[in-house]
């Protein structure tokens, strides 16, 4: 199959390691779970300490702060593995891949020291906040405040879509710090927020698909937390914005590699299936469409794979654009929903049972299309460099 055997243009005898340690954990600790977390709305708390106990949380975190002192190639390792295992319940992503290097890049050196050994030990759970309810791509329009009181701040304001809503110690805030119109007056502020008084997990989001992720809303009134956790200290005050946008290009190319990683399995996984259907007295595969169809699909899905690779290695070399990440981001998105679909299609009726990985994964790529920026927006983005 054209699938096999494919070595990225990264990858060294580290990554392959890295492949199969994070391969066995997804089959023994994620996927003999899946129907239990979507059940709980949310995987198992323990998830995270064992995670952190194999060294797969905050891979690309310097090893004097705890993490495993590697770069985005070994965060994309682990991102496309839990892509092949077909699971989008565990927010290792946000946690590992887009909370943990804001730290990096922009905490104090006391910030960095206090919050990622916990990060990459499990201990703390990470969240970003950024989606309001009236505010989505729009960052400039939010309306979450925080207002001067002595050596504190005090945070109003609510926050929604927010993947591991349920499970987050520490999250990071996007909020306005001062009444600079625009962009000028956002910083993020990082709370420590189990027990912290005015903070409220609100409801459990009903979403279309992955069901096993704990997407909640957020609410702070009159929260409190020490001036002291912007994130870059006082430096760090209305840099928000410019900080968004700096890292934005990595979360987009980590959704990039989970949909090429999901559309890889369903490929995978259809083909399994169709040579073992029965059908008329012959086997699904038999048919010439089936063949057609998926041969279209593992054709696409190879592309898609290759384009991704090659931003990779760019992003590591400090090369990868924000046009290019916006064009990963919103390809790979197109290419997992559209082979998704198609392979969902020859399995029936089956097709359309939550119990196998097929419909979770077509359930839950939709998402993909719109967070992280929605496609159309990504196209602007792309276009405004013509």
């Amino acid at each position: 199959m054209i699938l096999d055997n494919y070595n990225p243009i990264w990858e060294t005898e580290e990554h392959s390691d890295l492949r199969e340690m994070a391969h066995e954990f997804m089959a023994t600790e994620i996927t003999p779970h899946a129907e239990r977390f979507a059940e709980n709305h949310q995987v198992d708390r323990d998830l995270w300490n064992k995670a952190g106990d194999n060294g797969l949380l905050c891979i690309s975190v310097p090893e004097e702060y705890g993490g495993g002192g590697g770069d985005f190639s070994h965060e994309a390792v682990v991102l496309y593995e839990q892509g092949l295992a077909g699971d989008d319940s565990w927010g290792y992503a946000i946690h590992s891949t887009i909370v943990a290097p804001y730290i990096v890049e922009y905490g104090t050196e006391e910030q960095k020291q206090r919050w990622l050994p916990k990060l990459a030990s499990g201990e703390m759970v990470g969240a970003i906040a950024m989606t309001e309810p009236t505010t989505g791509s729009d960052l400039k329009a939010i309306r979450t405040n925080a207002t001067r009181d002595g050596d504190g701040l005090i945070i109003n304001g609510s926050k929604t879509f927010i993947t591991n809503g349920t499970q987050a110690g520490l999250v990071i805030i996007v909020t306005r710090t001062s009444d600079a119109p625009g962009a000028r007056g956002i910083s993020l502020v990082v709370a420590e927020v189990d027990g912290l008084e005015g903070f409220e997990r609100g409801r459990v989001l009903a979403k279309l698909g992955a069901h096993g992720q704990d997407t909640r809303e957020l609410s702070f009134t009159n929260m409190r937390v020490p001036a002291a956790n912007i994130l870059g200290g006082e430096a760090g005050e209305g840099q928000g914005f410019i900080q968004l946008m700096q890292q934005l290009p990595q979360e987009r190319l980590a959704v990039a590699i989970s949909g090429v990683g999901q559309a890889e399995a369903a490929v995978r996984q259809t083909i399994a299936y169709t040579k073992e259907r029965q059908l008329f007295g012959h086997t699904v595969m038999d048919f010439q469409n089936t063949k057609f169809v998926l041969a279209e699909c593992a054709t696409e899905t190879l592309a898609a794979k290759t384009f991704i690779d090659y931003c990779i290695k760019e992003h590591d070399a400090g090369r990868l654009t924000s046009e290019q990440a916006s064009a990963a981001k919103y390809w790979a998105t197109d290419v997992q929903n559209s082979v998704i679909d198609r392979c969902l299609q020859l399995w029936g009726g089956y097709g359309f049972m939550m119990e196998y990985p097929i419909a979770r994964m077509y359930a839950g790529a939709r998402v993909q299309q719109i967070y992280a920026g929605t496609n159309e927006v990504m196209k602007d983005l792309i276009s405004r460099e013509f």
